[in-house]
């Protein structure tokens, strides 16, 4: 009878659950699943920073629809892994986490790297878990795959201790769990659907707002299907944005403030009325406001407001539903209401395009955003970072593919751009991908870069180089960089290709020459250092010091 090393068991079951790529970086007690993951045709991505192959995992998931696996040795390198599950446990992404540990034979006794690393997992997770038995391997990464996929996604973790790795199992003795098993996803009620229908059909200013639900459950055809048959404006969370194009005759993303303000029915979709939307509170909503809410987490209806009408259901089955109902009932949103909130966006986006297509120097970031708008492809995948930066990019790139806009999500985690990018660019090889992060948030991972020239992922960062951590004035403490740094010369010496932009009309052609050069890329481009947004801020505090 065959003796199989639960390494080896573990890295067979990843292939069974569909596992493509894995990040990870190598060492104790982990090589060898790396090594037998690689011998299953897994394609194995060594980074530079175990936080890096984390928030890789994380982007590859956001633009894979399927969950992302890193791997890191026991540990610090398993420590620093945390940041990057912590933002995908705020951001709900489905990611799988795996930690090599002390064996435990070895608890308790001061041993090499012996602490608690579970423990530390288990608040930033769905589930978390500690594998014994080198026979059960499969069977915990099946489960760990499974939670992550659950009612509400997320990141899970398995604590990999040494001896359970190393151990042989016999190969006739170990269960192997079928993979690659979607979740059951729950069908609305039919009551609760036409009470929603009467509810949008008698309202005057209806609106939908959707979340990543919507794209974690494949449901963008059912969404722009409901969208069109009712003809009712819609607006996304960012995190969610592409599931509808937003060049869309509904879209109107200039006009986003004043429609929450004013709408009378709001339809939510697999999104949380957390603080990104004022957590449903007025004065960003009106008091009297109906609120219709779908998701296929119970906990999350009613939470932080109450609701005029719950529904847990799947957003792809619920929306197939609605688009139903509304056919027969004649649900059509009010054609008054539309063509307010279209001039409303429109004097917006025409105020914003005065600045974006300025030639003014020093450099406005929406010229920056301007200029990656107009080149990249329609499907490009753009991975925004950084303080003012993922403003400017929120308020001028639009997104016309589902899982084609990454940013730092409720976490508001800076450093995520370029590794995003990297996972992103691994999921979906033949697109465009764009890093459009700011000078601070860049220099986090940069190491990334030689990731991403050793297994050819080509990727474009454009950096909005404002001199500081944010925009606005120096006597903030700790707020000035300086433009000295050569970003640029980085990505360069690191087998890219980097250049550095001062002037307006250079921008468009260095992006040209970035993405032709066929490498991992950076276009450092010097900006006002005095520039800020003017969109709705989504944090609590404030980055900068008030003196009397």
């Amino acid at each position: 009878m065959a003796e199989r090393s639960g390494s080896d068991l573990l890295a067979q079951q990843m292939r069974e659950e569909g596992v493509e790529d894995l990040f990870y970086i190598m060492g104790g007690p982990i090589i060898e699943v790396a090594g037998f993951a690689a011998d299953y045709g897994i394609r194995t991505i060594d980074c530079r920073h175990e936080q890096g192959a984390a928030m890789a995992a994380h982007g590859y998931a956001r633009v894979k629809r399927s969950p992302g696996v890193c791997l890191a040795a026991s540990g610090p390198a398993t420590t620093n892994l945390l940041t990057g599950v912590a933002n995908a446990y705020l951001d709900g992404v489905p990611l799988v986490a795996l930690g090599g540990a002390a064996a435990t034979r070895a608890f308790d006794t001061d041993a090499f790297q012996e602490y608690d690393q579970l423990s530390m997992a288990k608040p930033v997770t769905r589930w978390a878990a500690r594998v014994h038995h080198a026979d059960r391997m499969p069977e915990y990464f099946n489960i760990a795959m499974r939670r992550a996929q659950g009612p509400k996604p997320g990141p899970t973790y398995l604590d990999l201790p040494g001896d359970a790795l190393y151990k042989r199992a016999e190969e006739e003795q170990v269960w192997f769990p079928p993979g690659r098993r979607l979740p059951v996803r729950p069908a609305p009620d039919a009551g609760a659907v036409a009470r929603a229908i009467e509810i949008l059909r008698d309202a005057e200013r209806p609106l939908v707002l959707s979340g990543s639900g919507v794209f974690w459950s494949d449901a963008a055809a059912e969404l722009r299907a409901f969208i069109d048959q009712a003809r009712i404006p819609f607006f996304t969370t960012p995190q969610g944005r592409g599931v509808v194009p937003e060049d869309h005759e509904l879209a109107f993303l200039g006009a986003r403030g004043q429609a929450f303000r004013e709408a009378d029915a709001i339809l939510t979709v697999g999104t949380r009325f957390n603080f990104i939307v004022s957590f449903g509170h007025p004065p960003r909503f009106a008091p009297d406001v109906k609120v219709i809410q779908i998701d296929t987490d119970p906990a999350e209806i009613g939470r932080n407001r109450p609701v005029d009408l719950g529904i847990v259901a799947d957003a792809k089955l619920a929306l197939g539903a609605l688009t139903s109902a509304a056919a027969e009932a004649g649900v059509r949103g009010s054609e008054s209401w539309i063509a307010r909130l279209s001039e409303s966006h429109q004097a917006k986006e025409q105020q914003s395009r005065e600045v974006a297509e300025s030639d003014a120097s020093p450099i406005h970031p929406l010229r920056v955003a301007n200029e990656i708008r107009d080149y990249v492809d329609r499907d490009a995948i753009v991975s925004i970072d950084g303080m003012e930066t993922l403003n400017f990019g929120r308020q001028w790139i639009p997104s016309y593919t589902e899982g084609a806009r990454l940013n730092s999500g409720p976490n508001g985690c800076m450093g995520v751009g370029i590794p995003f990018a990297m996972g992103a660019k691994a999921a979906a090889p033949g697109r465009q991908v764009v890093a459009f992060v700011g000078d601070g948030s860049f220099l986090m991972n940069v190491q990334e870069f030689d990731t991403m020239v050793r297994h050819d992922l080509p990727i474009v960062a454009v950096i909005s180089n404002n001199g500081g951590w944010t925009g606005g004035s120096n006597d903030t403490p700790g707020r000035p960089l300086g433009f000295a740094q050569r970003y640029h010369d980085v990505v360069a010496a690191l087998g890219g290709h980097g250049e550095l932009v001062t002037r307006p009309d250079e921008i468009r052609p260095a992006i040209e020459r970035a993405f032709a050069s066929g490498k991992p890329a950076c276009v450092n481009v010097h900006v006002d250092e005095h520039a800020r947004a003017t969109t709705v801020p989504f944090g609590g505090y404030s980055t900068m010091m008030a003196r009397s």
